[in-house]
């Protein structure tokens, strides 16, 4: 039985449960999850738990992720990439200059408040935003704060005479829920002009980046690849502090038991025969389990 995250970097065209499907039928295993969704036409890093690494998604939600994309002054979209309607052109008479679109750019940095697209899975009273958008039905979409930790322009801005449309390529680092579509559209509306997404890529999500990514193809044709490829539940955990347990205190987290520990960290791995099977949190009595991985093997 396996049991860690599959770093998979997933083509364009595939949905973040295609991959989930087609992973759960080259490995005969229902216990998969995704950690991250990501829109069908964006590429790049989608973390899969599988086994006992289910147990880990929701945690998995909260690390920050990491992006680069480009993006284009000259018209905007009601979806905020090019895949959408298009709401408004504008044809530019001259360049930003990189500066310009950098302070802006850095504007964002920080706890924002950000409105998702409408094309977007955002539920509102059980329906998703992309629902009401293809019915032409309008409807409030919930504001939400997200953490933006950096937005940098990767290389100079290309400028389209003809065109009237200056095009700029960025890296973005975030955190859980934050939309990088309308981070551009909004870059536009700062600008005073409409922008849109051309392409996007995710770098790094869940702890892990695109170096440790394999391709779903490579899977499908060898399944037996997973097993060199997967990384352990232990390296979602390496930046905690990890303490190895005794048999009698092994004892006592086999239980769910509240234990003493000499530690002040807030949260801790604990090992047992080199292997993470719990994650235990400090209160004021002692340690309790967060999270049990008895099963990680």
């Amino acid at each position: 039985m396996l049991n860690g995250i599959l770093v998979i970097d997933k083509d364009s065209g595939m949905t973040s449960a295609d991959v989930v499907y087609h992973l759960r039928k080259a490995l005969h295993i229902r216990k998969i999850g995704h950690a991250g969704t990501l829109d069908p036409e964006v590429t790049g890093v989608l973390p899969i738990a599988i086994g006992q690494a289910t147990k880990l998604i929701e945690m998995m939600h909260t690390r920050p992720k990491a992006y680069i994309g480009s993006g284009l002054f000259g018209y905007r979209t009601d979806s905020y990439d090019t895949e959408g309607k298009v709401l408004e052109e504008k044809k530019l008479t001259e360049a930003f200059s990189a500066s310009e679109i950098q302070d802006k750019m850095h504007s964002f940095k920080g706890t924002i408040t950000q409105v998702p697209p409408i094309y977007s899975a955002v539920k509102v009273n059980g329906k998703h935003l992309y629902e009401y958008a293809r019915e032409g039905i309008e409807v409030e979409r919930p504001k939400r704060e997200v953490e933006v930790y950096k937005y940098d322009l990767t290389r100079k801005p290309e400028f389209d005479s003809e065109k009237g449309e200056e095009s700029f390529s960025f890296q973005i680092e975030c955190s859980k829920g934050t939309y990088v579509r309308s981070l551009v559209n909004d870059l536009g509306e700062k600008m005073n002009t409409p922008a849109v997404m051309t392409h996007l890529r995710r770098v790094a999500s869940s702890g892990f980046d695109i170096s440790q990514a394999v391709k779903l193809d490579e899977i499908i044709k060898n399944p037996e690849k997973a097993a060199e490829l997967i990384q352990p539940i232990d390296a979602f955990f390496k930046d905690y502090e990890t303490i190895d347990l005794n048999e009698g205190k092994w004892l006592k987290v086999k239980n769910g038991a509240l234990i003493s520990l000499k530690t002040d960290a807030k949260s801790v791995a604990l090992r047992y025969n080199g292997r993470v099977k719990a994650i235990y949190q400090k209160t004021a009595k002692g340690y309790r389990p967060k999270l049990m991985l008895l099963q990680n093997e």
